[in-house]
C-alpha cells in the first residue's frame, strides 16, 4: 500500500521536518535541506542528524530531499552550470548524513542552444560528473518537468535518453502527475505511457497534484487534489494500481488545504 505524505516546512532546521509531518498527518515527506530560492546550506551537525533520523523511526516516516529551484545542467554559464553539479551532490550527502531515501532534482532548459539534443548531452556530462564515485545510499532521482518554454525533462523519451546517458549510475524518477498532464500525457494512459517510454522499474516516486492548467498545456499550476483537470477518479485508480502498490505519493498542492488534501488521498486508497 502506498504511503500519502507532503511536502513540509523545514524551518528553524532539517530536524523541523519530520515533526512538521507527522504533525500534518504525514506518513511520508519531501522538504529542501537549504533555501530553494539560493544561498549556502545550513550546517547539519550530528546531534540534529541523530535527531532527524530518531524521529522518522520513531513516526515511522519515510523522507525526501527535494532540490533547490535553481540547478539548471545545461547552462552554458560554468558558474551556474558547475555550482548546479555541486549543490546536487551536497544534497546527495546530505541525505546520506540524515538517511533519506532519495533526493529529486530538475534539470535546467535548453535555452540558448540552437539544438535541443547538445543541451540533453549536457544534461547527461553534467549528471555523469556529479554521480562519478557516488557510493552512497539515498537514491538520485529525475522528476519530469511541465515543459513550459525550454525546460528539460517533460517527455519521458527525453527522460529515457538521459537514464540510458548514466549507464552505471544508480538513478530513478520523480513522476509529478500534474507536470505530465500539463505535457500532454492523459491520466487515463500515464501510467502505461510512463512504463512503455521508460520504464516502471524506475519510477520510485509520485509527486501528487492536481491542476489548474489544461492538458498539454505546458502551464505549471498545482491544484488540490478533486479541484483540478485531473480529478478524484485518477488519482483513486492511481492508488489501487497493483503496479504503483510501492510507490509512495507526495503533495505538493497550495499550502491553504494541504491537510485536507492528505485527507482526501487516505479515503482515495481506503
Amino acid at each position: 500500500m502506498p504511503r500519502i505524505g507532503a511536502h513540509v516546512s523545514a524551518a528553524g532546521g532539517v530536524v523541523n521536518a519530520p515533526i512538521n509531518a507527522y504533525k500534518e498527518g504525514c506518513e511520508c515527506f519531501q522538504f529542501f535541506s537549504r533555501p530553494p530560492q539560493g544561498g549556502p546550506a545550513p550546517v547539519i551537525n550530528p546531534a540534529d542528524a541523530k535527531k532527524f533520523i530518531n524521529t522518522c523511526k520513531k513516526h515511522d516516516l519515510e523522507g525526501y530531499i527535494h532540490t533547490p529551484y535553481y540547478i539548471n545542467l545545461a547552462s552554458q554559464n560554468n558558474r551556474v552550470k558547475y555550482g548546479s553539479i555541486k549543490v546536487i551532490r551536497e544534497e546527495l550527502e546530505r541525505g546520506c548524513f540524515l538517511k533519506v531515501k532519495y533526493i529529486m532534482t530538475h534539470l535546467g532548459t535548453a535555452a540558448g542552444y540552437s539544438d535541443r539534443k547538445k543541451a540533453i548531452t549536457e544534461v547527461i556530462k553534467s549528471l555523469k560528473k556529479t554521480l562519478t564515485g557516488y557510493k552512497g545510499e539515498t537514491m538520485f532521482l529525475i522528476e519530469n518537468s511541465a515543459g513550459s518554454g525550454q525546460i528539460i525533462g517533460h517527455d519521458f523519451k527525453e527522460i529515457k535518453k538521459i537514464i540510458n546517458g548514466l549507464k552505471g549510475c544508480k538513478v530513478g524518477v520523480c513522476l509529478d502527475v500534474m507536470h505530465a498532464f500539463a505535457s500532454g500525457y492523459h491520466p487515463a494512459k500515464l501510467f502505461n505511457a510512463f512504463d512503455k517510454e521508460i520504464g516502471l522499474k524506475y519510477l520510485k516516486l509520485i509527486h501528487a497534484n492536481d491542476a489548474k492548467s489544461e492538458l498539454g498545456s505546458h502551464i505549471d499550476r498545482h491544484e488540490h487534489i478533486g479541484l483540478g483537470n485531473i480529478g478524484k477518479e485518477y488519482f483513486k485508480k492511481w492508488l489501487s494500481d497493483k503496479r504503483l502498490s510501492k510507490i509512495n505519493f507526495v503533495l505538493e498542492t497550495p499550502k491553504d488545504g494541504r491537510a485536507n488534501d492528505l485527507e482526501i488521498m487516505k479515503k482515495l486508497r481506503s
